[in-house]
Parts: structure tokens; C-alpha cells; sequence
């Protein structure tokens, strides 16, 4: 009789400690749950409610695995322009739905490869775009040097310390060639690519952005050769007064090959920054842009005495009279779009 009362006894205790278990399990999932829904209440198009990026297929997806477009404005070369790159300015681009910034490091013409002193004030701009809750692209320029493999060594070391300062950050991309040129072809770029991005991975999973030939229109030459990396995207570059139908064929059909696509720089002027500006080319890339929710980039936060400049010349603040005609539209294209 003792056993039996025994053995009851045990067996209400388990079954009791199950119970709880059980319910535990429950409530904490339901906290979950409820938490998730708080956050989805307060949805914006920021890093704060969309967190790490990643790709599924060619869209960029959010923590909840929804899409997002990221639309936004890169500066010129930090060692003329750096001093465009305000809290103010920032905040005002953002009140314009810009949900991201680049920062055009050169690695020539008085950048980084000649200057390593550069590397704190990219910090710096880094640091202050993430106060403003904006996704950053952390730009490595080249364009004078061609081939990325030149600079190899000093890309690797570059983006080990970034990626290792900003390891749990999920508001950094990182762009590590912007324009090949001079007849560098994929194959090369690729290796480049492969090797700089293994040192990423080590510290981070955000996204890779990776140009393309012939100065980043080429995108079509990654087809069937595409990076050994889930979130690398391919660069289209393009500028609406030299770059027409035939680039965005070409664009179309590296979409329709399963290139993930980041205009990660294009301009209402012509290739040289200058001339026009050609809006009526730049309302059909607009359309193409928005009929295959890619993410883009302006060029460029600049004051200089150039049609792609956003703003006038000396003029060192974002306002409505200090807008170009370039800076006018790009203004109210961004201000029509938003994931919200």
C-alpha cells in the first residue's frame, strides 16, 4: 500500500512539473509572439524594425523575411566632399525616405591607397549614419586603378578591420569594387571578389556588393558565373543622358538569369557627371527600377559645379533653394517611394 501511495504521489509531482513545462513553453512562445507583433506596430523602413539583410532570390529581405528596397544617396569622394556628410544633412535626406547612405571611399586620387588617414573619418561618417538609424554602404572606390586586384592586399586588410569593428551591426553593406574598368574582365574581378569576401565572412553574413565590368554596367557577364556566396549582389551603374534601353535590356536579362542587382550609383547627367539633366531617360529607368524592386543609389551629395551634384555650388546644407535640378527630382523620386 505504501508503494502504491508512493508511486502516486511521484506521479502527480511529474505530471505537475510537465504541466508547467508545458505551459512555460506556451507562455514564452506567446511572448514571442506578442513581441514580434509590438515590433510589426511600430513597422518602419529603417534598421531599427528591419535589422539584418539578406537575399532571397533577387530581393532583399528583412529580419521577417520581407522585402525591402533600399533608396538613398551617396556621397562624392570623401576627400573633396566629406564635410557635405552632416547629422543635418543626413536627417534630411532620411526625411526624404532615404533608408540608406554610401560613402565613396577612393582608393586613388587622394583616397585611401595615399592617404590611410582616411580610414577615420569613414569611421566616423559610418558612425554617424547608423545614429540615424540608416543603412550604410561602405564604398571601396576604385576607378583611376581599374583592376581591383591592384589593391588586393589593402582591400583585404580594409574590410577585415571594418567588418571586424562592425561585426554584430546589421546596417553596414559592404561595397568592395565600385567601377572596374580598363578592360578588367569578370573572371578577374571574381577572383578579387572571392578573396575579399572570405575575410567578410569570417566576421560578418551582411550584404556584399560586388561591381561588374566596363565600369559596373556589364552585369550580364556574371550570368551562369555568378560568386560561391548567398548574399553578394552584382553593381549596375548608369547615367540617363549615355546609358539607355540597351543597358537595362541587358539588366533585365541578368535579372531574369538570377542576378541580384544593387544600382549602387546612377546619375540624371551624362557618364561624366555633367550635361542634361535627361529626365525623360531617367522616368523610364525610374519605371524599370520600380517594376523590378531593385535598390538604388544617387550620385552624389555634392556641391559641385556639376549637372549630377545634388546641390548648387557652395552650398553646404540640404535645403529646397539649394537643390540642383538633379537634386529637385531625385528629391521627389524618393519622396514617391517608400516600403511603407
Amino acid at each position: 500500500m505504501k508503494k502504491k501511495i508512493i508511486f502516486l504521489i511521484l506521479l502527480l509531482f511529474i505530471t505537475s512539473a510537465c504541466n508547467k513545462h508545458e505551459v512555460n513553453k506556451v507562455n514564452k512562445k506567446e511572448d514571442s509572439t506578442t513581441a514580434i507583433k509590438e515590433t510589426k506596430k511600430n513597422k518602419n523602413n529603417y534598421v531599427s524594425y528591419n535589422g539584418n539583410l539578406s537575399l532571397n532570390g533577387n530581393n532583399i529581405v528583412n529580419q521577417y523575411n520581407e522585402n525591402i528596397t533600399l533608396k538613398g544617396v551617396s556621397s562624392h569622394g570623401i576627400q573633396w566632399f566629406g564635410y557635405l556628410i552632416t547629422d543635418e544633412n543626413i536627417k534630411e535626406l532620411k526625411s526624404w525616405n532615404s533608408n540608406v547612405f554610401r560613402i565613396a571611399m577612393y582608393t586613388k586620387e587622394g583616397g585611401y591607397i595615399d592617404n590611410k588617414n582616411i580610414y577615420d573619418d569613414v569611421i566616423k561618417y559610418i558612425d554617424l549614419v547608423i545614429s540615424n538609424d540608416m543603412y550604410v554602404i561602405v564604398d571601396w572606390h576604385i576607378l583611376s586603378d581599374s583592376n581591383p586586384n591592384n589593391y588586393k592586399n589593402d582591400a583585404i586588410e580594409f574590410f577585415d578591420k571594418i567588418s571586424s569593428k562592425y561585426k554584430n551591426t546589421p546596417n553596414i553593406i559592404y561595397e568592395i569594387c565600385n567601377e572596374p574598368n580598363g578592360g578588367t574582365n569578370w573572371n578577374e574581378i571574381k577572383s578579387y571578389a572571392t578573396d575579399v569576401i572570405s575575410v567578410i565572412r569570417k566576421n560578418s553574413n551582411n550584404i556584399v556588393i560586388v561591381g561588374t565590368p566596363t565600369w559596373s554596367h556589364d552585369v550580364d557577364s556574371v550570368i551562369n558565373n555568378k560568386i560561391d556566396d548567398k548574399n553578394t549582389m552584382y553593381a549596375l551603374h548608369f547615367y540617363t543622358g549615355s546609358h539607355k534601353e540597351d543597358y537595362r535590356n541587358k539588366a533585365k536579362n541578368a535579372l531574369d538569369n538570377n542576378i541580384p542587382i544593387f544600382i549602387s550609383e546612377f546619375g540624371v547627367s551624362d557618364e561624366t557627371g555633367n550635361g542634361g539633366v535627361y529626365l525623360d531617360e531617367a522616368n523610364k529607368w525610374m519605371k524599370f527600377i520600380n517594376d523590378n524592386n531593385l535598390s538604388y543609389v544617387n550620385w552624389s551629395l555634392a556641391d559641385k559645379d556639376e549637372s549630377s551634384a545634388l546641390l548648387k555650388p557652395n552650398n553646404k546644407i540640404i535645403t529646397d533653394d539649394a537643390l540642383s535640378e538633379s537634386g529637385r527630382y531625385i528629391k521627389d523620386k524618393l519622396k514617391e517611394n517608400t516600403n511603407n
